[in-house]
């Protein structure tokens, strides 16, 4: 059995928790044993979910992994803990605020000989699939990605665009590299309300 634990109780954490507990038949989560999770507040459990230190997580031999399910802003330092320590991580998508930095995590994770697994899961949904079926052989002469969201909190989140960098993934994935032409980002008088509108080009204009 593949020892793991889960770092985060937010959406995701708490999904990973429930699937890790409940593996599906004859998956490979079946072959992981799920050891408990942390977190920076106090929880005690969490539907029989045991909340264990970081320090306990670092020194147990028999855990081997971490799946990091935190703030954009704290992927960095959790990883480099986890490498430092001998484990296997797997983190949501973005697994960094920066491109230095990730290059950083990834020469890290294979000097220790260790797997460091970044995880988009919408791009593994069927509805995504379906997306990806439809455009296939067909040549991108223009078209507009719309989405919204809660307010982030920056300190935690980074900059706005990263709240969306998942789905400017999407748009690599579909049509190839992109080219930024230009980004405005407007601020309402209402600090509930920001908007970020940023113009792409394909490779081929």
């Amino acid at each position: 059995m593949f020892g793991t634990v889960v770092v985060g109780v937010g959406i995701a954490g708490l999904a990973r928790i429930r699937d890790l507990m409940n593996p599906m038949p004859s998956s490979p989560s079946e072959h992981l044993k799920f050891f408990g999770f942390l977190s920076r507040r106090s929880f005690g459990n969490i539907n029989e979910a045991k909340q264990i230190s970081l320090e306990d997580a670092l020194r147990n031999k028999d855990i081997h992994a971490a799946f990091i399910s935190t703030e954009n802003r704290s992927h960095e330092e959790t990883i480099r803990i986890f490498l430092e320590a001998g484990k296997h991580v797997l983190v949501e998508y973005p697994m960094a605020l920066s491109a230095k930095a990730a290059h950083e995590l990834w020469e890290m994770a294979e000097q220790k000989g260790k797997v460091l697994h970044v995880e988009h899961i919408e791009l593994l949904t069927e509805e995504y699939k379906q997306l990806k079926k439809e455009v296939a052989g067909k040549d991108l002469v223009k078209g507009t990605l719309h989405f919204t969201g809660s307010v982030l909190d920056e300190n935690k989140s980074g900059f706005p665009a990263f709240s969306g960098i998942a789905r400017l993934t999407w748009l690599i994935d579909l049509f190839g590299d992109l080219t930024v032409t230009s980004a405005t980002r407007e601020k309402g008088k209402d600090k509930n309300y920001s908007r970020m509108t940023v113009h792409f080009q394909t490779a081929n204009k």
